[in-house]
């Protein structure tokens, strides 16, 4: 079994189209993963799917994009679907990153990170996961460096997503400074 394959099958699943599974997260993006198992199998691709088959994506998966509990599902980040999922507040390290393209600059040191088609604004714990994201967007992408620990004292709420990625409804500009590679 390709377990990349599956893995982006359920970030599918829980994170963009759950209806087209005919999945219903809860207010914390979890779901049953009875319930998932049947809306995979409906497809030939995945009809031998079985609970330890997510549970070795899970732990082979080097960005832990999901979790299991008590019988239950989620993706930890990256939703797009209309229900805003719920996080708990957390407090962020002093400095968190985020990786993109250059031809953006310009209006992030203007208007600041927005989530845009995604319920949160996705920061890196370290330099090298936020280049890793934006050279998804372009090989020569512009790190932003964000004063995590000041704009939390000055109200922007943050949410761990896991243990590299962190959440943020928006961060303001005034927060924002780039590392360039000249």
């Amino acid at each position: 079994m390709n377990y990349q394959e599956l893995s982006k099958e359920v970030s599918y699943a829980l994170r963009h189209a759950p209806w087209e599974y005919e999945l219903e997260l809860d207010d914390d993006g979890w779901v049953g993963v009875d319930q998932l198992l049947t809306a995979l199998r409906l497809n030939p691709k995945w009809s031998k799917v079985i609970v330890s088959d997510l549970e070795l994506m899970i732990s082979e998966s080097k960005k832990k994009r999901h979790e299991i509990a008590d019988g239950r599902i989620r993706a930890f980040y990256g939703h797009s679907v209309p229900d805003k999922i719920l996080k708990n507040e957390a407090t962020p390290p002093a400095i968190l990153y985020h990786g993109t393209a250059r031809k953006v600059k310009i209006s992030i040191l203007q208007e600041g990170l927005k989530p845009k088609q995604r319920q949160y604004v996705h920061l890196s714990q370290d330099i090298e996961t936020a280049m890793l994201v934006g050279k998804r967007r372009d090989s020569d992408p512009i790190i932003f460096v964000i004063d995590a620990k000041l704009a939390n004292e000055n109200g922007v709420k943050f949410y761990l997503g896991n243990e590299k990625v962190w959440l943020a409804d928006v961060i303001p500009p005034q927060y924002l400074n780039t590392i360039e590679n000249e």
